[in-house]
């Protein structure tokens, strides 16, 4: 061990790959790879490929024959690190055992787990091999593996578990209705659990059709169709041409009118309002009297989120009309849905919006309805009630108190909640500092070890997944002292990922440390950028991973596409070379000139610019345009998830970098948040139209 954690402070960040890849859920065999098979999980600096050498060099010997399926050269690298009692050898054994999980004992599996207990390999193990098991139909051995599966994070293990159950008689079928419907990608389990349900009359026609509508909801068409195939008299056909062409469906329909040809008109409208809200609108209004209501109100709900997600003053609309279908029942709609009804009328200006924000929200999930998000909005849609007398009252006191349970959260709708109520947040006193005890234990503990060793050695993906696995059941002083020591590292992101963890004790400097600070000042005082602003965006970006990569090219620090920084260094005249982009200063300098040209252009709006950041500025430039309204309402409305996730928490960032850089004890966001959003004016220049 002494000599892995010596390479780790040798290497220090440096030594760190790129971040993990999505996993795809294409069949147990790929999903089980994508858990350790990501892009660039494997690569090294050369730093630290030159630095790697003796038996840490078969660490990444064995890695690489694992992703080559070589199972002879893994073999012989997983006898060597045992015959050193390699601290990393228990990688070793799992990729060699999972290279041949599909011709493995359970008596091998049982072995494994004997050796390596409560570890992360222990539980991930458990997921591919309850995956292995359920496409072996061992339904016996399913029901008693599940149990001990403590991340529990697989829909598809979910599925087989439930058939499990479903063997020995038990009546599961209201759980299985559910796990099925939270699907969220085609997969082997899950499609089993419906064919075997449907088959058996367990779940019916009906139940196909709100599972195809749900994936709509979530914008998975081949959920859809997995789905539709259920049904012997959907032909092939008929599925594909909802995919490529649903206009030529309803074609066929004619005047069809019966319940089945109202259900698959309503999913061909919804796809078709996926290419053109408006034309599948005008077609609804001619069908919705041949529709069932509640088949009807939903339609009418799909159209209006595509509206809604193109930003139409329509979508408000068109949600009401679903809400006024007569005689529809309480429609069984997903969050996601609820999520554009509430952001469709935050783009509305009519008083009675407030009323339609609470009652989408009200209609959520409990868990949906836990989100800051909603809470804020909700409370927010309480204090606007026009009611009078002591029901207005009670409804404006509601409001005040659901705000006053997040204004102490350390987040966008946390801040906002605080300011709203008059109470901006303060900084929390430092923590007591940690004891030597508590220190040790965070030095000695396997999983962190393990964790950094990884990390030390390139393999982030793996070191990512050890360590959050080993942060799950830490207390707060135990999760300090984790991120201390990562952050004594110089390992931002652990360090940042741990103390973000902490629920009562809370350390401002680990959640939002300042590396390279001097480099930080200097730059931005060239530049003439807010150091606040542009710590809150590098810590979104990259958590001050030097040499992080994006799986589309974007570099270091500040996440610089190629293209952006070659035309930036032109703009301010910097020689510049593609080999240099991740150099510290040099990636600085070609962000924070960058942002500063957004900026320029968007007039100041940190929000606006942030936005253009992320998603591009000719996105946020058509973001802006339509309704003038207040820039949280703005935020919450930007269609793409991840840019409206980014712009939340760079600005919420931004507040507490701007309060710690200049010793102030209160945060304020909406002096970051600035003034309304909307179309630019007539009578100012464009922003920047040659930004790339």
């Amino acid at each position: 061990m002494f000599r892995i954690v010596v390479l780790l402070l040798a290497l220090g960040s440096a030594a760190w790959a790129t971040a993990a890849s999505h996993r795809h859920h294409v069949g147990h065999a790929t999903k089980r790879q994508a858990h350790h098979h990501a892009p660039h999980s494997r690569v090294v600096t050369a730093q630290a490929a030159s630095a790697v050498q003796g038996p840490d060099a078969l660490v990444l010997e064995a890695r690489d024959a694992f992703a080559r399926h070589d199972r002879k050269r893994l073999l012989a690298a997983r006898q060597a690190l045992a015959t050193r009692q390699h601290p990393l050898l228990i990688w070793a054994e799992y990729w060699e055992l999972n290279n041949r999980l599909t011709e493995v004992s359970a008596d091998d599996i049982e072995a494994f787990y004997a050796r390596w207990p409560d570890s992360y390999l222990e539980d991930r193990l458990r997921n591919d091999w309850l995956l292995e098991l359920g496409h072996r139909r061992d339904w016996a051995r399913v029901a008693a593996d599940y149990p001990r599966f403590r991340m529990n994070d697989d829909r598809e293990v979910v599925c087989y578990a439930l058939l499990a159950r479903s063997q020995t008689g038990e009546d599961v079928r209201a759980a299985a209705r559910r796990a099925w419907m939270a699907q969220r990608e085609p997969d082997e389990g899950c499609a089993l659990l419906a064919k075997t349900f449907y088959d058996a009359r367990l779940f019916s026609d009906a139940d196909v059709w709100q599972k195809a509508r749900s994936a709509l909801d979530i914008d998975r068409p081949r959920v859809m169709q997995q789905a539709l195939a259920l049904m012997e008299d959907m032909p092939s056909a008929i599925r594909n041409e909802l995919m490529e062409s649903p206009q030529r469906v309803l074609t066929r329909l004619g005047s069809a009118s019966g319940r089945p040809d109202s259900e698959l008109a309503s999913v061909a409208m919804a796809r078709w309002a996926n290419q053109d809200p408006e034309q599948a609108a005008k077609a609804l209004a001619g069908w919705q009297s041949r529709m069932a209501p509640d088949t009807a109100a939903w339609t009418w709900a799909a159209v209006a989120r595509q509206a809604a997600l193109r930003l139409m003053p329509q979508a408000d609309v068109w949600f009401q009309r679903s809400a006024e279908v007569p005689h529809a029942r309480d429609p069984e709609w997903s969050d996601e849905m609820l999520a554009w009804r509430v952001r469709a009328a935050l783009r509305s200006v009519d008083a009675g919006r407030w009323l339609r924000i609470r009652e989408a929200i009200e209609a959520m999930s409990p868990q949906e309805q836990r989100d800051p998000a909603w809470m804020y909005w909700r409370g927010r849609a309480l204090r606007a009630s026009l009611r009078t007398g002591p029901e207005g009252d009670a409804e404006r006191y509601q409001g005040r108190q659901q705000l006053d349970r997040i204004k102490n959260h350390f987040s966008f709708y946390g801040q906002l909640a605080a300011e709203d109520l008059n109470q901006p947040q303060s900084l929390p006193e430092a923590p007591a500092a940690l004891l030597p005890e508590e220190r040790s234990a965070a030095e000695q503990h396997p999983g962190i070890n393990r964790a950094l060793a990884l990390l030390a050695l390139g393999l982030r993906t793996e070191g990512v997944k050890e360590w959050n696995f080993t942060m799950r059941d830490f207390d707060d002083r135990q999760l300090l002292a984790a991120a201390q020591r990562a952050c004594a590292l110089e390992i931002w992101d652990r360090c940042i990922n741990a103390s973000d963890r902490s629920r009562q004790e809370i350390d401002m400097s680990q959640r939002f440390p300042m590396p390279f600070r001097d480099d930080v000042l200097r730059i931005t005082k060239d530049v003439g950028v807010d150091p606040a602003y542009v710590y809150g965006l590098i810590r979104q970006e990259s958590r001050f991973v030097t040499v992080a990569r994006s799986n589309v090219g974007a570099a270091g620090l500040m996440q610089v596409m190629p293209a952006t920084a070659k035309w930036t260094a032109q703009k301010m005249g910097l020689a510049y070379h593609p080999d240099n982009i991740s150099q510290r200063d040099m990636n600085l300098r070609l962000g924070t000139g960058y942002l500063k040209m957004v900026l320029d252009s968007f007039h100041g709006s940190q929000p606006l610019a942030a936005a253009a950041y992320n998603a591009g500025p000719s996105r946020s430039r058509r973001w802006r345009e339509g309704q003038t309204m207040e820039a949280a309402a703005w935020v919450e409305t930007i269609p793409f998830n991840e840019t409206r996730d980014y712009v939340k928490k760079v600005l919420a960032n931004t507040s507490y970098y701007s309060a710690l850089l200049n010793a102030q004890r209160d945060v304020s966001l909406k002096t970051r948040l600035g003034p309304l959003i909307g179309p630019r004016p007539s009578d100012t220049p464009p922003e920047g139209p040659d930004l790339p």
